[in-house]
């Protein structure tokens, strides 16, 4: 299809946006969808031509996402996300009639999603770097929390849903301190972690009312390298004890004593670090401030270019669609693992 014009000659792929509107018509939408969709893509055609030099099927990440922050300040949060929708619908649908290869909106909608503001001129800080202002965090709370979003790349909110259960290390001294049986996920997994797509604010999971939602599409077991083995180990150490019955990985040791830690706190905890370094700046936006977000940003950039394989970074930030988890799942031990360890950076200086 990709490379056939139609009988007709209405549209071609050499005009995807036309080729889109017909099909939607032929689906059934209505004239006024139509024109609204035809008005949002040849304005993002526009944009990513005059402003970014490249076509739509050509596009990336980075170009979506400076289309979408162009459109900030002239319309409103909502009308915003309804445009970002639009391209995002565009490009899911051209990919699975195989005319485009990829859809570089889908990042994009899980950032937006978050009300994170994705201008895409952010700070750009390479691994030594990184490494540099890891070694300055000597607090074992800190340096858990801060190790744990940079080689997982999970969401500030997942983070603060961990439970000790959603832990597997193969510690026989762990094991004697602490008498929580992982979870069955994480059987025949050691030295893993347990990601659920389940918890959400206000609601009761595993005993406990969470002040924070996981919004992954799927559950996810992400691997332990030597290096974060070690800090949480570090961590479990001088871990408080609480009265929570779910058992939080994370609680506080500040004023909220044993209590379990929450995205404000998390953000506070960074915010501190970043702002020493100089990183950080009170009323600083995404360009100028590192943030838990920031760290997700990292580790999805550095592990996708080491690697080389989409799939494998998807899933483990939970964005893997139902047609490809099984692959990820079935092949956890023999693929993922293996292509994690081998890639994935060193946050400890030489």
């Amino acid at each position: 299809m990709a490379t056939e014009d139609r009988v007709d000659d209405v549209a071609t792929p050499e005009d995807p946006v036309r080729y889109f509107l017909e099909d939607i018509t032929y689906h059934g939408k209505t004239r006024r969808t139509r024109d609204a969709y035809e008005r949002v893509l040849r304005r993002c055609e526009r944009f990513l031509r005059d402003r970014r030099g490249v076509a739509l099927r050509n596009a990336g990440q980075r170009d979506c996402m400076a289309w979408v922050h162009s459109l900030r300040g002239d319309h409103a949060p909502s009308t915003v996300a309804t445009y970002a929708s639009y391209l995002h619908r565009f490009y899911a649908y051209m990919l699975q009639v195989d005319v485009f290869d990829t859809n570089p909106m889908t990042l994009v909608m899980e950032e937006m999603d978050e009300s994170i503001d994705t201008d895409p001129a952010r700070r750009d800080i390479d691994v030594p770097t990184m490494r540099t202002f890891v070694a300055g965090i000597r607090h074992p709370l800190d340096r858990a929390l801060v190790v744990t979003l940079l080689k997982t790349g999970m969401r500030v909110g997942e983070l603060c849903n961990l439970d000790l259960r959603d832990l597997h290390l193969d510690d026989d001294e762990i094991d004697a301190a602490y008498d929580v049986a992982p979870r069955a996920h994480l059987d025949g997994r050691p030295d893993s972690l347990f990601v659920s797509g389940d918890p959400s604010r206000g609601t009761t999971y595993n005993g406990e009312e969470r002040s924070a939602s996981n919004k992954r599409k799927r559950d996810t077991v992400v691997p332990v390298d030597e290096e974060l083995r070690k800090t949480l180990k570090g961590w479990l150490a001088i871990r408080p004890d609480t009265r929570s019955p779910a058992e939080p990985l994370f609680l506080s040791t500040r004023d909220r004593w044993g209590e379990r830690v929450t995205p404000k706190m998390v953000r506070s905890v960074v915010a501190d670090h970043a702002e020493r370094r100089g990183w950080h700046r009170s009323g600083g936006d995404a360009e100028e401030n590192v943030t838990p977000h920031y760290f997700r940003h990292f580790f999805t950039t550095h592990l996708r270019d080491r690697t080389g394989d989409r799939g494998i970074v998807k899933y483990l930030r939970g964005d893997v669609a139902s047609d490809v988890i099984d692959t990820y799942t079935h092949n956890w031990g023999d693929r993922v693992r293996r292509v994690y360890e081998t890639n994935i950076y060193s946050l400890r200086e030489p």
